[in-house]
């Protein structure tokens, strides 16, 4: 194939608010058009020949990220009860390998572990590489060991499409037994004797909406629904407290959520009510029993007259009591609590920067402190109810990944385990730093960016900026093996943090959402020209990069101000957003309205994403050059959406654009390690060439 291929024009009309749109591609939404997955297949062919010369460079690429990679290795073992969890990896197998490990009694620390050998004495709770067999993917969405640890409710999906099949294993004998659930989402929890599962179904529009009941042992047609959420606003979520105490049913929409809990000792009860849900009013709930100097209570973090969240508590008997235990702080965004038998930690936010704070009774509190000025910190699996320690994760641009252990009384950090990078990698030879854009309404937007400490700042360096931008997502600095092979060639990376994200608190995303979501495209735009005028890269050099949400963003700046970029990568990108929020039979229509706007009902919503949708601006201008990644699959941002773009963009002259779509896997790409190595590659080495960077 010396040309692109071209995808056949069959006009389709669709008509909103007096508003005529004539799109030639609708059909490419039809799965089972007799040409669709052909047109698909032929892009793919017309990308790998196109991109031809780059096979031996992205085999290079993939050689460094394997080089790199401590390939067998073993995560930090986690306690809870009288076990040690943990998952490994070994040399040249695809997935990890889920194992116990008996606890010595009265130990705290975690057993010392050496690389590449597996614990003596250990159980393997569930090999993935054997679940997986022949299939070319493999997703778990449930791993959950029961109280007594008898038992593991586990779910698999083979497709990418997010539908699980759900199942019980005997830990005693290592066998499943023969319950099998299909069609579940996410979200388990066990009750307290461990004869009963709870487990979520979705609706039509792949809305996770009910709560099952599972006996063990029966037939999954017996199960019994415990909730139904009727409102397509509103997700539903379900798990079991740290405490065990109580099964947490959480419904939440995107502006509002409401929770129920149910005593998972008496697991036929019905669930109780926390507080009604009132529109614009979010919490969430975490149970902590009574202590030698409290009783026992509920913590509930809430927004209610509180734009960054606060903290409260709650009695038991009754729940919608709210009295303050931390109060609101504009300049600090409350994101999550963890209880625990004698403390309370809070993950928070504050000057863009990730935090920890530890509450103890009858002490000040304390947050801990890290000495990078650009890092992450977020908490780690902490499974056990009744510890003194608090597992948490650390890295920045230049740290590898770093496991901790904090003393909840003494704040007493003490490293387990960082991320190993082979091949003499040194952070002493890398930098990062904070740049600030300004946009165009005046607002100042961060920038953080990564480089060898050799690479010239003279405009000459090629660069790769990344963005996402909604759900009050934030994209804090974190270390990546195959990074180092674009840093390794002279590459500076950037993350622009624009609204929509969560950065810089609540209003930081709500000022990136609805009728203010522009505010995403000019604050990466911004970024883009603040990284030029520094001297990090010029125009010439810069490639951009999203998916996702992000990926709309990315569609959205290609239209704005295609002039910026020399190159951009597009990711499962969500570039047909106004047909997609248009039509609510399709998945996440109607719980996304309050993000975007609601373009069916009310015509000032469908004008403004009229005016950005990166699918309905297209037209006949310069564009950069574009990569194109897509998966069949992929139920958050079905095929067609990149497949339509790809066409329109070639049918208006954009012809330097390649559409690749992974054909058996979906929105998160290939499962297994040394296939998304591979994706890695492949991404990595388009950035390389289009960028002119040095290819060694």
């Amino acid at each position: 194939m010396t040309t692109p291929p071209v995808a056949k024009r069959i006009p389709f009309t669709r008509s909103f608010h007096g508003d005529d749109v004539v799109d030639d591609y609708a059909w490419l939404a039809d799965r089972e058009n007799p040409d669709t997955i052909p047109y698909l297949t032929a892009e793919n062919e017309y990308t790998e020949q196109a991109t031809a010369h780059l096979a031996g460079l992205r085999e290079t690429l993939f050689d460094e990220i394997k080089r790199r990679t401590q390939e067998t290795d073993l995560s930090v073992p986690s306690r809870k009860g009288g076990w040690w969890h943990y998952s490994r990896t070994e040399e040249g197998k695809q997935y990890g390998i889920h194992c116990r490990l008996r606890a010595e009694p009265g130990r705290s620390a975690p057993p010392e572990t050496v690389e590449g050998t597996p614990l003596p004495g250990e159980e393997v709770v569930l090999d993935e590489n054997a679940l997986a067999g022949d299939e070319a993917f493999l997703a778990l969405g449930a791993y959950d060991i029961s109280p007594d640890d008898r038992l593991l409710a586990y779910s698999t999906d083979f497709a990418g499409d997010e539908r699980f099949t759900l199942r019980i294993r005997d830990l005693e004998t290592g066998k499943d037994l023969a319950d099998e659930v299909p069609n579940t989402s996410y979200g388990t929890a066990w009750s307290a004797d461990a004869t009963e599962l709870f487990y979520l179904t979705v609706d039509d529009a792949w809305r996770p909406h009910r709560v099952w009941r599972h006996t063990v042992g029966t037939p999954a047609e017996n199960d019994t629904m415990v909730f139904e959420e009727p409102d397509e606003r509103f997700w539903v979520g379900v798990g079991l407290a740290r405490s065990e105490a109580y099964v947490i049913i959480q419904a939440s929409s995107k502006t509002t959520s409401e929770v129920r809990v149910l005593d998972a000792t008496a697991p036929n009860a019905e669930p109780r009510l926390i507080a009604a849900r009132r529109d614009g009013v979010e919490y969430s709930v975490d149970h902590q029993a009574a202590g030698p100097n409290r009783p026992e209570r509920f913590l509930v973090l809430h927004n209610d007259g509180a734009e960054n969240f606060t903290l409260a508590t709650a009695p038991i008997d009754a729940p919608a009591d709210w009295a303050p235990l931390i109060p609101h702080d504009p300049a600090v965004r409350l994101a999550d609590v963890d209880a625990f038998a004698g403390h309370v930690v809070v993950h928070l936010r504050k000057d863009g920067l990730t935090g920890l704070r530890v509450l103890t009774e009858g002490e000040p509190d304390r947050d801990l402190t890290f000495p990078e000025a650009v890092y992450t910190v977020e908490p780690a699996s902490n499974p056990d109810y009744e510890t003194t320690l608090f597992r948490l994760h650390y890295t920045s641009l230049v740290t590898p990944d770093s496991v901790y252990d904090c003393d909840l009384a003494t704040g007493e950090l003490t490293l387990r385990k960082q991320q190993p990078v082979l091949g003499g990698y040194d952070p002493e030879d890398y930098e990062q730093f904070r740049e600030w854009a300004t946009a165009p309404d005046g607002t100042k937007v961060p920038i953080s960016i990564v480089a060898r400490k050799d690479t010239p700042r003279d405009g000459s360096a090629p660069c790769l900026l990344y963005g996402y931008g909604a759900y009050e997502i934030s994209i804090d600095p974190w270390f990546s093996v195959a990074r180092l092979s674009l840093l390794d060639r002279g590459f500076v990376f950037a993350v622009a943090h624009v609204r929509g994200g969560g950065e810089l608190g609540r209003r930081w995303y709500d000022d990136g959402k609805l009728l203010r979501k522009q505010n995403t495209f000019t604050d990466f735009i911004a970024a883009a020209q603040r990284v030029v005028e520094a001297g990090w890269t010029s125009t010439e050099r810069l490639v951009a990069r999203g998916g996702s949400a992000g990926g709309l963003l990315m569609g959205a700046i290609a239209n704005m101000a295609p002039e910026a970029f020399r190159a951009i990568v597009a990711d499962v990108p969500f570039v047909d957003a106004l047909t997609s929020i248009l039509d609510p039979s399709l998945p996440l229509t109607v719980t996304e309205w309050e993000e975007w706007g609601d373009p069916l009902h009310d015509p000032e919503a469908y004008a403004y994403i009229r005016s950005y949708a990166p699918y309905d601006n297209v037209e006949a201008r310069p564009y950069p050059a574009l990569l194109v990644l897509a998966g069949l699959n992929d139920t958050r941002v079905l095929y067609h959406e990149p497949a339509k773009w790809v066409a329109k963009l070639r049918a208006v002259g954009a012809n330097d654009v390649l559409l690749r779509t992974e054909m058996g896997a979906g929105h998160s790409g290939p499962s297994g390690r040394y296939d998304a190595w591979r994706e890695a590659a492949f991404a990595t080495a388009f950035i390389i060439d289009v960028a002119g960077a040095a290819q060694a």
